[in-house]
């Protein structure tokens, strides 16, 4: 993010071609100063987002959140990770915001206005986990390509809106429609108008859920324009590439939509376990639906020192995408062993679950306190990286926090 060094050595030609025009009278800049077109602006302000946070990349944004920041039972904005293919919409109008509804399977095609979603639809609330497809992908190996997400590209936040299959009943679908895909206001890096940055969907079955929304509130408050403001899709549990921001179209198709970053390797991973560093052939691969499960130490943060004799309170929430979590559990030798804590059950569907416990540790020294989650199909989160994939998607290896006992 920070380009201070190579633009304090750069020249005054190569200068106006970062800035994009002349910069009448540089000669008279002073020496080492750098236009304010070229200083990097500070995301924390921006977007209202704590300083802790750790910015991976600035074109586009990703923005990522670290796991005691994630410790509230409802994530506030402060700590919400930021996941953009494109450029954030710089002109926002709710007032002549629509949303069109086309594809091969409406009946016709049909566009809502903002304030017609708001006043004539059922509003309803639901906190809903979206975490990103690649969540974890810094520790694959060989390194996978894309953000060098950690833990924190997770978030459960309260969304407002109205249900997709509300509008959808509305429009009128055919019985041939099998996917929606999105499209939305955000701009592609290129700046070619023509290009969408990204436009994935989902079944028909999953937009028809209670809990798939068109929200324009987080929190009780408009969405930040960083999450989608004025109108997003959102659809907890699946990856969060599914829940388009800045939303202004709905395609209902005849087959399974196939806009940016839903072919090739986005998003999908192999449809059986490969090597790793293979090189898998696209019919080969399977689009990520439902998240597996996976969990969060949030209290206290990696580095805790307690006084030998003493236990340690812990907590930390789990998520199961389209399942719920049925069992939390702990360890303090290397998952040699393990024992249960409490666990909370979701406030509704497709929200995350609190889970908490106290551990007690025999001697003076090094441990690492390890959470597991495991799901209402009996599926457990694995001690270490799961299986290879070439984009580092998926990986829900049990969080781990170091602990010295002193």
């Amino acid at each position: 993010m920070n380009r201070r060094k190579f633009v304090q050595n750069s020249g005054l030609t190569a200068l106006s071609a970062l800035i994009g025009a002349e910069i009448v009278f540089g000669n008279a800049m002073p020496k080492g100063y750098i236009p304010l077109g070229l200083q990097d602006p500070d995301p924390f302000k921006m977007f209202d987002k704590d300083p802790e946070m750790l910015v991976l990349n600035d074109k586009p944004w990703n923005i990522e959140s670290l796991a005691h920041l994630l410790d509230d039972r409802v994530t506030p904005n402060r700590a919400m990770f930021i996941r953009n293919n494109g450029k954030i919409p710089e002109k926002v109008d709710p007032a002549a915001w629509t949303l069109t509804f086309d594809g091969e399977s409406v009946q016709s095609q049909k566009t809502y206005s903002l304030a017609e979603l708001k006043s004539r639809f059922s509003k309803h609330t639901y906190q809903l986990t979206l975490e990103c497809g690649g969540n974890g992908r810094s520790e694959f190996d060989p390194p996978a390509k894309g953000n060098q997400w950690s833990v924190g590209a997770v978030s459960s936040a309260e969304w407002t809106g109205v249900r997709l299959r509300d509008l959808l009943d509305d429009v009128g679908i055919k019985s041939n429609a099998v996917y929606i895909g999105y499209h939305a206001a955000d701009t592609h890096l290129s700046g070619d108008p023509n290009k969408e940055p990204i436009s994935r969907g989902f079944p028909i079955a999953k937009a028809m859920q209670d809990e798939t929304l068109l929200a324009f509130q987080m929190n009780g408050k408009d969405i930040p324009l960083a999450h989608g403001h004025p109108l997003r899709l959102v659809a907890g549990g699946w990856p969060a590439s599914v829940s388009g921001k800045w939303l202004t179209g709905i395609s209902v198709r005849d087959q399974v939509h196939d806009g940016p970053k839903m072919v090739g390797d986005s998003y999908r991973v192999p449809c059986n376990p490969v090597a790793p560093g293979t090189k898998v052939a696209d019919e080969d691969m399977c689009i990520i639906e439902s998240m597996p499960v996976k969990s969060l130490i949030t209290y206290p943060k990696t580095g805790a020192t307690i006084s030998h004799g003493k236990n340690i309170s812990f907590r930390g929430h789990a998520w199961a995408g389209e399942l719920e979590v049925d069992t939390m559990q702990y360890s303090i030798d290397f998952g040699s062993t393990w024992k249960e804590c409490n666990l909370e059950a979701p406030a509704n569907r497709l929200a995350w679950q609190h889970f908490s416990g106290e551990a007690t540790f025999p001697r003076k020294g090094y441990y690492e306190l390890w959470a597991r989650a495991i799901d209402s199909l009996g599926n457990a989160q694995p001690m270490v990286l799961p299986g290879w994939n070439p984009k580092g998607y998926l990986n829900n290896a049990c969080h781990r926090i170091a602990v010295k006992v002193v």
